[in-house]
């Protein structure tokens, strides 16, 4: 059908306002916003955590007294290297040296009591025992030979009742005898009271020269003097602190790293760590210890790790940093943490770039690990992922490179 006169006027008309209308949109559009885009690439990576501890003493001994007396001498200053059971200590001793003395001559006479009974008074008990059976046996014979001869009217009966209070008598002896040699037995209340008396001499000894040793104050184990708080002619007091030590021993390492960071710490993870004073010095160690408990107020672990071939620099206390070795992730999709937002919580998700509009994408995510995630859901290589966190869902972009 042709087109009418009026048609063929409109025409132009109408083409001028589609083309305003494209102008008009285009210059109405908000413009794209330059962003820092990254493609996502799945890649192996080497986990680690980065933290800082302190070299921690194989063991701080503190050296005081047991007793209270008058320092007598030192033997040793700070710094000094001292020897497993080295004196370092001296107090005054000649009271306790006589009270020992003491002991040792009670303990002398102890025992020579108890020699005494067991050479002299049971061997003497035992023949008056032996004689007292062999007087009553002739004291039963003189008394039923003169029953006899009264029967016969040979003698009186006072000479039978004679022989009768012998008789008595002899049996009393006998009596007599018998607990003596009863009492000087080992067995017996005589010999009995003397190792009595030998045993209270030998603790008496004991606590004696127990009480004396106390007066040398001798070294634990080997190492190194920290500090001496003590000079002759002070009082020592019980409890009160005389000398610190550091004693020789395996050097470690206590660090508290995040605990977001457990999935990455195994026992027996190595590990290099270098004194903030000397970070050239870089040396070895390995995890031996996490603790099975959280430090609740700093979200923290506690590890220990083992130095084998600590450097000769290593102080007690010193502050070092430590690279801890985690697990090798293979093919994973590693993401800046920034990049995720909500990472905290149970629905995180990111911005990716589709086709000039960033989307809002539910992600969800594993380890994390120096300040970078890995996505285990929701996005793929090749994706873009918009770093900045500035820009909202629904934004035109464009990549600033």
């Amino acid at each position: 059908m042709a087109l009418t006169l009026p048609m063929r006027r409109m025409m132009p008309i109408i083409a001028v306002a589609a083309v305003a209308a494209i102008v008009l949109l285009l210059v109405l559009r908000p413009k794209a916003v330059a962003v820092d885009i990254l493609t996502l690439a799945a890649t192996d990576v080497q986990t680690g955590v980065v933290a800082s501890g302190r070299v921690l003493p194989p063991a701080k001994v503190e050296i005081g007294a047991t007793i209270t007396a008058r320092v007598d001498r030192v033997l040793v200053r700070e710094g000094a290297r001292i020897a497993a059971d080295q004196l370092l200590v001296e107090l005054e001793r000649g009271e306790l040296a006589a009270a020992a003395a003491q002991a040792r001559a009670a303990l002398a006479r102890a025992k020579a009591r108890v020699s005494s009974v067991q050479t002299l008074a049971l061997p003497t008990a035992q023949a008056g025992l032996k004689q007292a059976e062999a007087n009553l046996l002739q004291a039963e014979r003189d008394d039923k030979r003169n029953r006899d001869l009264m029967a016969k009217g040979f003698i009186s009966q006072s000479r039978v009742d004679e022989a009768e209070r012998q008789l008595d008598i002899a049996r009393s002896q006998l009596a007599s005898a018998r607990a003596q040699a009863g009492a000087q037995s080992s067995s017996g209340a005589e010999a009995q009271q003397a190792q009595s008396q030998l045993a209270e001499a030998v603790a008496a000894l004991e606590a004696a020269e127990a009480k004396l040793a106390q007066t040398r104050i001798r070294a634990p184990g080997a190492g190194v003097v920290l500090e001496r708080l003590v000079e002759p002619g002070d009082i020592a007091q019980a409890g009160r602190r005389m000398m610190s030590l550091a004693l020789d021993g395996p050097v470690r390492l206590i660090v508290q790293v995040d605990e977001k960071n457990l999935p990455l710490i195994t026992q027996g993870a190595s590990a290099m760590a270098a004194a903030d004073a000397f970070p050239a010095e870089r040396f070895e160690a390995v995890v031996n210890y996490i603790s099975p408990g959280i430090d609740a107020s700093r979200g923290s672990v506690e590890l220990r790790l083992d130095v084998a071939k600590p450097p000769a620099l290593l102080k007690s206390d010193m502050t070092v940093s430590i690279d801890l070795q985690g697990p090798l992730l293979k093919q994973v999709l590693m993401l800046p943490a920034d990049a995720v937002r909500q990472l905290q919580t149970e629905a995180p998700w990111v911005l990716v770039d589709r086709e000039g509009v960033a989307s809002r994408m539910a992600v969800k995510v594993g380890l994390q690990t120096q300040g970078r995630v890995a996505v285990t859901e929701g996005l793929k290589a090749g994706d873009r992922v918009i770093l900045n966190r500035e820009v909202a869902a629904g934004s035109r972009v464009r990549d600033r490179r």
